[in-house]
Parts: C-alpha cells; structure tokens; sequence
C-alpha cells in the first residue's frame, strides 16, 4: 500500500502561481497528477517516472514543471501563469509497477493509488 498526501493547494488570481506538493509513504516509480474540474472527468496533468523526463497535458505544457525530490517519495507541481480553466480539485497518484508506458499516458485507470485532492481555485 502507498498513501498520498497533497498540500500547497489555495486560491490565486489569473496569471499567478501555485505549487503542489505529494508525499508517498514509500517510493514508487510513477508518480502523476491529475485533476478534475466541476462536470468533467478526471484528466492527467502530468506524469514523473524515475528517471525519465516528465510528461505534460497539452493544456498546462509550458506553464507547469514537475519534479520529485532526492529520495524519490515527494513530487512537486510547479503551476505558473494559471488561468480560470485550470480550477480544478487536483489529485496526486502513483503506481508500483515498473511501466514508462502506461505511467506517461496518464490514463485515470492505470493507476493504483490517489491522494485525497486538493482544491486549486484561479479568478479572473
């Protein structure tokens, strides 16, 4: 079992900035984030697999960096220039199995375990 817990969510004007943090409670290869918005389905966000170079929704690519820290088990999101349409609650999510492949194409259900969320809320 992997337990997730986000922090560093809030409320931010348009073109402002946010950073996300997830701690896993051991390492994991795979560590994403996802959000999901009020009426629509959940979305990946970003994806960080060990050793790899992350991967990014077209959406946020460019506005938004991921990274983890040294020992692996923290991952950070790092959210510039946000727009009204990123509001969205945010999940953390991780999975234990060693697959660039189904980690990077940020599929909801190729994933084990989720954070509880936390709310990102950008005005206009």
């Amino acid at each position: 079992q992997v337990k997730l817990v986000e922090s560093g969510g809030g409320s931010v004007q348009s073109g402002g900035s946010l950073r996300l943090s997830c701690a896993a409670s051991r390492y994991v290869p795979c560590m994403a984030w996802f959000r999901q918005a009020p009426g629509k389905e959940r979305e990946g966000v970003a994806t960080r697999y060990i050793g790899s170079n992350p991967t990014f929704a077209h959406s946020v690519k460019g506005r938004f960096s991921v990274s983890r820290d040294n020992a692996q088990e923290t991952l950070y999101l790092q959210m510039d220039d946000l727009q009204p349409e990123d509001t969205a609650i945010y999940y953390c999510a991780a999975r234990s199995t060693y697959s660039q492949f189904l980690c990077d194409r940020r599929q909801v259900d190729d994933y084990e375990y989720w954070g509880q969320g936390t709310q990102v809320t950008v005005s206009s």
